[in-house]
């Protein structure tokens, strides 16, 4: 046979498996019935187990594992079927509901808001790019910020997330398994680093830069190319800026920004100084209670996965079910449970479509952890 006989063959398996298919989901919408009459619970090991052991039972071990991916798909893919049939409304889905109904259009123009850092900081750039006339609080640390949001001490708080060069802040994702909280915002900022130090200072004469860990990291190419220059960790950029002019020394500079030049009375040595021009940094803003502002089209969430083989995979078929882009995927470990993970999952998502709702309530109801962070859209 030919190449086009071959494939004429396989269109014709293609056909049968989708009608069989197609019946085997109508039966599984009739099992989701009896279930919920009987409370009975959707998920049944055993039987699916069964189910495995008897297709796989005279094939040979190569075959025998595929056929056993091929299954393990239709199972996921039948209890999510039988779980949108049979659910009822979940706590999760009259909160999404309440928050669509009842959210402003957009943000307040005036708000207290908690930055980590100082005058100056990228976030606080991003607070007054969201916000008209921002109280802002300045906080010590990243955790910091988290606190003043859940002790109701301000109303949203900035945070870092993650820088297209130097990766993810795994500090703020790490943070985020201790404190309730939701996504209201989003904010792309484009970072632009500066070399500062004090008016008439030479750059030949520069033996220690300080900034923040993920500043240094952007810039790495630049400092690699410096000789004799000590690199010190500072908490953040505009900190960094404020210690130089503070310092009263020539031999010392800051990578900050470029309006912190201006505002502590330093001069700009050398422009424009990360590894790439393309650096931007990802921040959110976060709140207490749930606010989904009109336009949210991205949706976060959180949750721990069964330590078994294909957990992750099942999980991600979930989405890729109704269609759904999974835009990040962060893992974090817990602590004290070995070699278990939180993921961390943003998806190109609308909140308005019932079926992501569907999801968002399916996976609410799965036995392990699971957190929604929030519905928005990145500006």
């Amino acid at each position: 046979m030919n190449l086009d006989e071959y494939r004429a063959k396989i269109d014709n398996i293609d056909d049968s498996m989708c009608e069989l298919f197609e019946d085997r989901m109508h039966i599984a919408t009739e099992i989701a019935e009896y279930k919920k009459k009987n409370d009975l619970p959707v998920l049944n090991r055993t039987r699916e187990r069964e189910i495995i052991n008897r297709v796989t039972k005279n094939q040979s071990d190569e075959l025998a594992g595929y056929t056993k991916i091929l299954f393990t798909t239709l199972f996921d893919l039948s209890r999510s079927y039988q779980n949108r049939h049979m659910a009822r409304e979940s706590e999760l889905a009259r909160k999404i509901k309440n928050a669509l109904e009842n959210t402003p259009k957009e943000l307040p123009k005036q708000a207290t808001v908690a930055c980590q850092g100082m005058e100056g900081a990228y976030s606080q750039i991003v607070a007054d790019r969201l916000f008209a006339r921002p109280s802002i609080m300045y906080m010590s640390s990243f955790r910091g910020v988290f606190q003043a949001v859940d002790k109701n001490l301000c109303k949203y708080g900035i945070l870092p997330i993650e820088n297209s060069l130097y990766g993810s802040v795994t500090e703020v994702y790490d943070l985020m398994k201790e404190y309730n909280f939701h996504i209201a915002k989003g904010v792309r900022l484009q970072v632009n680093h500066t070399l500062l130090a004090l008016p008439n200072t030479d750059l030949s004469k520069i033996t220690e830069i300080y900034s923040h860990e993920q500043a240094l990291g952007q810039c790495s190419i630049f400092l690699g190319n410096l000789k004799n220059v000590k690199i010190t960790v500072c908490e953040n950029t505009a900190s960094a800026a404020k210690l130089v002019a503070d310092s009263g020394r020539h031999d010392i500079a800051a990578i900050s920004s470029k309006s912190c030049a201006e505002l502590y009375g330093l001069s700009v040595l050398k422009e424009d100084i990360q590894n790439s021009h393309n650096n931007h940094t990802r921040f959110i803003c976060i709140s207490k209670g749930l606010e989904i502002y009109p336009g949210a089209n991205k949706t976060s969430l959180m949750l721990t996965l069964p330590h078994r083989p294909g957990a992750l995979y099942n999980m991600m078929a979930k989405f890729s079910a109704l269609g759904l882009n999974l835009t990040k995927i962060e893992s974090r470990p817990i602590p004290g449970r070995d070699f278990e993970f939180m993921f961390y999952f943003d998806m190109e998502a609308s909140i308005y479509t019932e079926e992501v709702i569907t999801l968002l309530a399916e996976l609410e109801g799965a036995p392990e952890q699971f957190v929604f962070l929030g519905s928005y859209s990145e500006i």
